[in-house]
């Protein structure tokens, strides 16, 4: 039952795609197929991966295939049905914005290769994940990388885009280059490519360390993690918006799961790979988080806040994984369920928030915060939807985002209290930057929202914007909706994931029904606040009902003698954040540019601040360089004869053939 229904969602995920290439020549109907496919196989995959989070028998299937060395072998546990929830249901939800997104692109461009491409990835995601064999894995894994590169590069005539395609290339290979030293060394060490745990009883802690290295080297490109994130704040913006939604809030968990994955593989956790999850979590939340807050650019924005929330998770893993190995099944099971609920979390607000940045660069063709302004006027479902996501990402009653980040900060406060010596001050110094994060989300978000939103239209492209249509607003009432749930019946949605919990570490199973009560104070703030949110409505509903027939002189508030205000007296986003980012400038190293004004009736007056991205100006460019250089004095190597080339490529042949006859 469960194999068939896995095999239907990937097939009719599939048969969407195909049918949109078929029907490239009529692009609105391709596009409609295409979400057509990834709707209804979303439907099933996400009634799969309930039926296994809620007691269905894990699928498992092993299969013949005519690849050297490899397995046609599948499988679904509950931790992959954790990741297959947003596979599944986010993909369908993307889908369906693409629909209306993309719909003005008809006859410019090849709208029947992006339906193709983006349904490949949503089946590609969901067979990595299922995979329980390397090479399998590899192909899909690539598979993976290659459609979000042909989606990325969807306006490649565009400069920006094709150079941010091209680096997104580039670290997708390199992550996977790095990947295939993990599944060769795995195989070298096991004798097998399959994904047993059982098979890691054969490995050493030399091969055990050295394998979740690799791993977090691999994975974490894919997930986005500081110093491994540069291409992220690149691809997100340069892909069409439902693209970026869904390679945010659903791809990135993918490299989140391979992590997960092979904590399974390789047994109980150690506290040295607690502690480097834990600093490589904490490092990436609030280095993602500032600079997110120095963006100018909305889906930039969007995209470091990105490289913050996975930050979050891998806080939630490490946290859990030092439970696991101090053993304290309560803070394992906080921190894993934390962080597995805080991968759902994302893909909702964060998905709704890229799909309102859509609406906004839809209806005004800028990204610019600096361009925008006064938007929620013309565009008040929008308006409605992104603020329901930025009160989620910031942690505010009664929405997802405090839920999850609840969980952590439980798991967090109880490793330092109850684990002795450096292990707690590592759990309260944690708690403490996710707390500063937090507010640095709160502060992000407010300029984000107020700035687009809020205020006066800074330019006639703001001035003329008009709100989206069904296509493109229907799936956000969907996310927005989800946000509300979760955060009305968090101990109902924690539940779930016990089983997930429970692959982990099975004694943090067991006791998940302690930390699902920690959620109970959250239930009853969540409905008080959605009461009292009702209620507001409610009054201002009965206002404009009561005033619908009466003359209402509406006049500016008085505005400390300016008798006529203009939009450049408001608050740039530069402005807005320039307290909170000149904290944080040696870390940041952001530069400003002031033209103050001048006489007594000055034209022009600017402040701006540009925020560079520090892995990539420090670590990236000087490393590449270097290797430019370097490699620049091999060129003479580049002959031009077709018989150096063989020769070159028979001598690599046999320095492989000696590495892999050599035992370990």
């Amino acid at each position: 039952m469960i194999a068939a229904l896995f095999f239907a969602a990937l097939g009719l995920q599939l048969a969407g795609g195909f049918a949109g290439l078929l029907l490239s020549h009529r692009p609105r109907l391709a596009l409609r197929a295409g979400a057509l496919g990834a709707v209804a196989g979303g439907l099933v995959g996400v009634g799969l991966a309930v039926a296994v989070l809620t007691g269905t028998p894990f699928l498992s299937i092993d299969l013949p295939w005519p690849v050297p060395g490899g397995t046609l072998s599948l499988g679904v546990d509950p931790l992959s049905a954790v990741f297959l929830v947003p596979v599944f249901g986010l993909s369908a939800l993307f889908a369906v914005y693409g629909v209306g997104y993309l719909a003005a692109q008809a006859g410019k461009r090849w709208l029947g290769g992006q339906v193709f491409f983006y349904n490949l990835l949503a089946a590609s995601m969901a067979v990595v994940v299922a995979a329980r064999d390397g090479v399998l894995f590899l192909v899909a894994w690539e598979v993976m990388s290659l459609a979000s590169f042909f989606l990325v590069a969807f306006e490649n005539d565009r400069p920006e885009v094709g150079a941010a395609s091209r680096l997104y290339l580039v670290a997708a290979h390199l992550g996977a280059a790095v990947l295939l030293v993990f599944f060769a060394l795995w195989e070298h060490t096991t004798g097998s490519f399959a994904l047993a745990r059982q098979a890691a009883g054969a490995l050493g802690p030399g091969a055990s360390a050295t394998l979740f290295g690799l791993a977090l080297v691999g994975f974490g490109t894919k997930a986005g993690l500081w110093p491994l994130h540069v291409w992220l704040p690149k691809a997100h913006p340069a892909a069409p918006s439902h693209v970026s939604a869904l390679m945010s809030g659903v791809m990135l968990k993918v490299g989140v799961y391979g992590v997960c994955r092979t904590l399974w593989l390789l047994g109980t956790a150690t506290g040295t790979w607690a502690v480097v999850l834990l600093l490589c979590g904490a490092v990436s939340a609030l280095l993602g988080i500032l600079g997110a807050l120095g963006q100018r650019d909305l889906k930039a924005l969007l995209a470091y806040s990105s490289g913050e929330n996975v930050g979050v998770i891998f806080l939630g893993l490490g946290v859990g994984a030092l439970g696991s190995a101090a053993g304290q099944p309560v803070v394992a099971a906080a921190g894993y369920a934390g962080a597995f609920l805080h991968t759902w979390n994302h893909g909702l607000f964060k998905g709704l928030l890229f799909l309102g940045a859509g609406n906004v660069l839809h209806a005004t063709r800028t990204r610019t915060l600096e361009h925008l302004g006064g938007l929620a006027r013309s565009m008040p479902w929008t308006a409605a939807a992104f603020g329901v996501g930025a009160a989620a990402i910031a942690g505010l009653p009664p929405l997802n985002g405090l839920v999850s980040e609840w969980l952590i900060y439980g798991a967090l406060f109880r490793a330092g209290v109850h684990l002795p010596g450096a292990a707690g001050l590592l759990g309260l110094g944690a708690a403490a930057v996710l707390a500063l994060v937090g507010g640095l989300a709160l502060a992000t978000f407010a300029k984000a929202m107020g700035t687009v939103f809020l205020g006066e239209p800074r330019t006639a492209a703001a001035v003329h914007a008009h709100e989206a249509g069904p296509w493109l607003l229907a799936p956000m009432g969907v996310l927005a909706a989800g946000c509300l749930a979760v955060g009305l019946a968090p101990a109902f949605v924690t539940g779930l994931l016990g089983r997930a919990v429970g692959v982990l570490d099975p004694g943090a199973h067991a006791v998940l029904a302690e930390v699902t009560a920690w959620t109970g104070p959250l239930a009853k703030v969540g409905r008080v606040s959605a009461a009292v949110l009702v209620l507001t409505l409610g009054i201002v509903a009965l206002r404009n009902h009561l005033l619908k027939r009466r003359a209402v002189a509406v006049s500016p508030t008085w505005g400390c003698s300016y008798a006529a205000p203009t939009a450049s007296m408001q608050y740039t986003g530069s402005s807005f954040s320039d307290p909170a980012t000149a904290l944080f400038r040696p870390v940041l190293r952001a530069t400003e540019h002031l033209e103050p004004p001048r006489g007594f009736f000055p034209a022009v007056a600017t402040f701006a601040t540009r925020t560079p991205d520090l892995a990539e100006q420090a670590l990236w460019a000087p490393l590449f360089c270097g290797a430019a250089r370097g490699l620049a004095t091999l060129r003479f190597l580049q002959g031009g004869r077709l018989q150096h080339y063989l020769l070159f490529l028979l001598l690599t042949l046999l320095v492989l053939l000696g590495w892999a006859l050599i035992p370990l």
